[in-house]
């Protein structure tokens, strides 16, 4: 069974914005159906509006976030859980004072899309 440890895994920066990432769980670190990551939003991050072809799947580990889930906006803290439904825009937003981090959960070879762009896989969830 691999270990990743957090103090070894990959950590990326968000191409729009100020997220971070510290990838977990991937293919390239050993997952073969299910890939992880932390997020952390500093204070006053906005949020992108993206969609996914598959649920992913949140639980804030400390701080505040915005989630916004086709149009719908939610509060959501630490120890809540967000499932973002295949298909649908997602925003996750920090407007608050204080950073924020969760864990995402998201199927092996899931993609993105922003906007009408080209789907792409994440690079911490390859």
């Amino acid at each position: 069974m691999p270990v990743v440890r957090r103090s070894t895994a990959p950590t990326f920066s968000a191409p729009h914005g100020g997220a971070t990432f510290i990838g977990l769980a991937a293919p390239s670190r050993g997952s073969k159906e299910t890939s992880a990551w932390q997020v952390t939003l500093p204070p006053h991050e906005p949020g992108l509006e993206h969609s996914l072809d598959h649920e992913e799947v949140f639980v804030v580990l400390s701080g505040r976030l915005e989630v916004t889930l086709d149009g719908d906006t939610h509060e959501v803290g630490a120890g809540d859980a967000i499932i973002a439904p295949a298909h649908q825009t997602l925003s996750l937003a920090n407007p608050f004072d204080e950073p924020a981090s969760a864990v995402a959960i998201l199927p092996v070879g899931a993609r993105g899309r922003i906007g009408d762009g080209e789907p792409f896989t994440p690079p911490w969830a390859a």
